[in-house]
């Protein structure tokens, strides 16, 4: 996956898990207003829920394919960064 897909994801995650807290906040509160939003609420996250898996899932196939089309590559790079954490790690 590449970096601007990573965050959107950490970001709908750390979305996700701000939303959950203020649900469980809330929880107490009463009254019609609320109860609707909450439902509307629990409905988005359902969905975002389900958008993030669903993404997830097609960045790994596509990541194994790759791999598999091209292992070599995918070997020379993972190589690469090994290296280059490797002399980074040693740095310090």
């Amino acid at each position: 996956m590449n970096a601007p897909a990573e965050k959107f994801v950490g970001d709908v995650r750390v979305l996700v898990s701000d939303i959950e807290e203020l649900m469980k906040a809330t929880a107490a509160q009463s009254g019609e207003r609320i109860s609707a939003v909450r439902a509307r609420v629990e409905a988005s996250l359902a969905d975002a829920k389900e958008t993030v898996a669903l993404r997830g899932r097609e960045a790994a196939r596509a990541t194994d394919r790759y791999v598999h089309d091209n292992p070599w590559k995918a070997i020379g790079v993972s190589a690469g960064f090994g290296l280059l954490i490797g002399l980074l790690i040693g740095r310090h």
